[in-house]
């Protein structure tokens, strides 16, 4: 079937960014910033950025991309889900606001959703869900944060019939830098990559659109970009999906 979107249209990416002090140059001062790495992979797999800072949140934004990447950052603020803080979470409320209303919007429009890390944790507590919020509480043995800016290694499982099987296969393995879990999971999501360790890795939606949360960070291999691929595909077709609506709607 012919395309409605030209072969030289780049879809283009929305991405949640952060909004803290920031240094460059001879400056030090708050910036709307974001891993170089999350934005290198988006243009490596054909399409175009822009990045949302936590500030300004207008959802209707999101009329004007083919997709959302919900990025890493800090902890998902546990009394979204009903927790009391633990002694290590550090949470970011304005994140947690600017990122919720992008996500819950995004799911509303069956807009392409492509969340990373803490992005995936928010996910699922926005769909109802709950995070462990330290993992070496529960084993003592973790290596998914080996160090302070020092990425682990996740081997994880994917289930058949899945994105993430399609995209990666059976197995995978992917860098980590993560101390919360995903817990109790809702009905809304699936469980679609675990470790051995019994950790989730992935999460889907049961219906509805391109959604696909991850635990680890598939930005920090370049030289694996099947994930960014598979989900700017998926926007590619959203907006040719999208651009076919409306001019089927269009007076003759």
């Amino acid at each position: 079937m012919a395309s409605n979107v030209s072969d030289t249209y780049r879809p283009r990416i929305a991405l949640t960014s952060y909004l803290q002090e920031a240094s460059w140059g001879v400056w030090n001062t708050t910036a709307a910033i974001l891993p170089g790495t999350y934005v290198e992979a988006v243009v490596a797999s054909g399409a175009t950025p822009l990045l949302l800072p936590p500030v300004g949140t207008d959802e209707s934004v999101l009329d004007l991309v083919d997709g959302l990447i919900v990025v890493g950052g800090p902890d998902v603020d546990p009394a979204l889900y009903g927790a009391a803080p633990h002694p290590t979470t550090k949470p970011q409320p304005l994140r947690d606001r600017h990122d919720s209303a992008l996500i819950r919007a995004a799911l509303e429009r069956e807009l392409p959703l492509f969340a990373i890390c803490r992005g995936a944790q928010l996910l699922n507590v926005v769909m109802g869900g709950t995070l462990i919020q330290h993992i070496p509480d529960i084993n003592p043995d973790a290596t998914c944060q080996p160090a302070p800016g020092v990425y682990g290694e996740a081997s994880f499982t994917t289930s058949p019939g899945s994105l993430i099987h399609d995209l990666l296969g059976a197995s995978a393995s992917s860098p980590c830098y993560h101390h919360q879990a995903m817990d109790a999971v809702p009905e809304s999501l699936r469980v679609t990559a675990r470790s051995a360790d019994g950790l989730v890795q992935a999460l889907e939606t049961t219906h509805g659109g391109w959604v696909l949360g991850v635990q680890f960070h598939p930005e920090q291999n370049p030289d694996d970009l099947r994930l960014f691929r598979g989900f700017v595909e998926a926007a590619a077709s959203y907006r040719s999906d999208q651009t076919a609506t409306t001019k089927a709607m269009s007076p003759a």
